[in-house]
């Protein structure tokens, strides 16, 4: 492979810490990689210095002549005066850009909701973002490096960016260097790891999940050597002690498949020991939207009356649910977090709530911790207790702090000098240690590094109660939540059996549908090729009847199914409450419990099914 652009001998100091510390390495043409490590570590800055955006202290960075590099940077660097045409495409005229298909497709994938001749500084900050990228893709770099390009892009976007930068060149040309805390994005993207720590960087093959394991393997290949030196210097005082050497025979040790290093790794949740610690805190009842609408008040100096939100949506959550929550923007998912934590009240409809409800938000703003800004973050935790519960676990307030990253030295930072990582961190810690029974977080994966995603995983594993999380990070939905929900823009809340690649099929055929008729197409063919659940804008009468009989028929057995969960769900509660507990008939209850649960699921999606027929 052709080299592009290397580093050699890289050295960064900020004050007193060294940041990069003689640091070499090399892009070549086909390189995929994704750069991983904590927050502050130097990850933008390793990016900045290959850019040559920034210089180092010491070393050069060399690049092969006439190479074209593509940075998109965190900060804002758009002119806010310009309109988003020209911020993109220049002076250059619609039938200039317009005839370049590649172009076409990264205007429709990025900008197509943006107002051409809006101003740049009247977006919001998602639309700046899509802007930025659209206005760097379209230029033919043969280097793209991209500094947290999934950030306030939706699950949509951050898929369409996927598969671009997957097409964008041959495999064996160009190349890009991406910093990210989306895990799925590095797993579908990047073919290489750098891990950029104590101011080294590690390369590793794979993606995000071939350098978890890879990593995992590194560790335990150096507790190794560090336990075998140990038991050395214990031998050798043995030896001093006794005098004449033992003979002793040498130690051998095999490195085991990363399959085995996983091997007695517990499931991440005790689901049948949540759900038991969760009804016991919550009773049967936790918050339920019956038949909600919802509009958002008039916008001042706006003549168009808004459009509703919600039309008609029902959504009961149960003791111990853990349910993701995805969507196009401006479909109403904070909204909605806000309406189940009670600061909106519904148009039409109403909410009930369990009398035993404690919810807690964590909201996409860090404001909360405003009115703590002049403490360290030790005494932050410490003003509300002093020994926590965690999983079955006494901690205390240092240990609880440590295990979400915080060392003892960061412990006494105050919070005021902390990065807007780590008050993301203490904010979602705050509200835990507030022990609600019903916690909401708003894309709380913003400012976060792996790392600190992994250990903010690790800690709401063991957290009995009601989740809700709206989030475009997949990873940390199918890792955290059960089960999700889609916002399509259309009012309505949809369940989503499979996932967020259902989310993702459903949006590409309502887009191609929208197409179609706007195409003045006669029917929705070119819908169904977008994917299975469309082509039904042309159903006959007779399958329209057929349809409507089967949503009757279905909503009729989930009702049912509904009756024997809440059965079942009582049966686990009296038996895990009794005095000596039952664990055998816990297990076979949590078993028919399970198949309840595959049962509705499948029966969710036959009723999505016939609810397309009908739309």
């Amino acid at each position: 492979m052709a080299h592009l652009l290397g580093a050699e001998n890289l050295s960064i100091s900020f004050g007193t810490r060294t940041v990069l510390d003689s640091v070499s390495l090399g892009l070549n043409e086909g390189d995929r990689i994704g750069m991983v490590g904590r927050n502050g570590d130097g990850k933008s800055t390793l990016m900045r210095l290959l850019a040559q955006r920034s210089s180092p202290d010491e070393g050069r960075v060399t690049m092969r002549s006439g190479l074209n590099v593509g940075f998109l940077d965190q900060q804002d660097v758009l002119d806010g005066d310009l309109p988003v045409g020209v911020a993109i495409v220049g002076e250059a005229a619609d039938h200039e850009w317009a005839a370049n298909p590649r172009i076409r497709e990264i205007m429709a994938g990025l900008v197509e909701d943006v107002d051409w001749h809006a101003q740049v500084s009247s977006l919001s900050g998602g639309q700046r973002r899509r802007v930025a990228l659209a206005k760097l893709l379209i230029e033919p770099h043969d280097v793209i490096m991209l500094d947290e390009p999934t950030n306030h892009l939706d699950v949509e976007g951050v898929a369409w960016l996927a598969e671009h930068l997957k097409q964008r060149w041959r495999p064996s040309d160009g190349a890009f260097l991406v910093v990210t805390h989306d895990r799925w994005f590095l797993d579908e993207v990047c073919t290489r790891t750098w891990e950029v720590h104590d101011g080294v960087v590690d390369p590793f093959d794979g993606g995000y999940a071939a350098y978890v394991l890879a990593r995992a393997e590194r560790d335990r290949t150096a507790a190794v050597v560090e336990g075998k030196r140990q038991q050395l210097v214990k031998k050798e005082l043995a030896w001093l002690r006794r005098g004449a050497p033992a003979r002793t025979s040498k130690p051998k040790f095999r490195i085991e498949a990363a399959n085995e290093l996983i091997a007695d790794v517990p499931a991440p949740r005790d689901t049948l020991a949540l759900a038991k610690m969760a009804t016991a805190r919550l009773g049967k009842d936790v918050i339920d939207l019956e038949h909600v609408s919802y509009t958002p008040p008039a916008r001042e100096h706006t003549a168009q009356a808004p459009a509703p939100l919600f039309d008609n949506i029902t959504l009961r959550l149960a003791p111990g649910e853990r349910v993701g929550i995805v969507g196009v923007n401006g479909a109403g998912k904070s909204t909605l977090m806000h309406m189940l934590n009670g600061d909106i009240q519904p148009t039409t409809g109403r909410i009930k709530r369990g009398k035993t409800v404690k919810t807690a938000m964590l909201t996409q703003e860090v404001r909360e911790l405003d009115d703590v800004m002049d403490l360290r973050v030790i005494e932050v935790i410490q003003r509300e207790r002093q020994v926590f519960n965690v999983g079955g676990r006494e901690l205390s307030a240092g240990q609880l702090v440590e295990q979400l990253g915080f060392t003892n030295q960061k412990q006494w930072t105050p919070v005021r000098d902390l990065s807007g990582g780590e008050r993301r961190r203490l904010q979602l810690l705050r509200l835990l240690v507030g022990e609600p029974n019903v916690l909401m977080l708003d894309e709380p994966t913003n400012d976060l590094d792996t790392d600190t995603l992994a250990a903010v995983e690790d800690v709401l594993d063991g957290w009995p109660g009601t989740l809700v999380v709206v989030s475009h990070d997949r990873y940390l939905l199918e890792r955290v939540t059960d089960h999700q929900l889609a916002l399509l823009g259309d009012g309505k809340l949809r369940g989503l059996p499979g996932g967020v690649d259902q989310y993702l099929q459903l949006r590409q055929a309502a887009l191609a549908a929208g197409a179609a008729a706007s195409a003045g197409a006669p029917d929705a063919a070119a819908a169904a090729e977008a994917g299975d659940d469309a082509g039904t804008a042309g159903a006959s009468e007779g399958q329209r009847r057929q349809a409507r009989k089967d949503l009757n028929r279905i909503e009729r057995q989930l009702g049912k199914l509904g009756q024997q969960k809440d059965k079942l769900q009582e049966q686990m509660t009296a038996a895990g409450s009794a005095a000596e507990v039952d664990f055998e008939l816990l297990a076979e209850l949590n078993r028919k419990l399970q198949e309840l649960a595959e049962e509705e699921e499948s029966l969710e999606l036959e009723w999505l099914e016939a609810s397309e027929i009908l739309e």
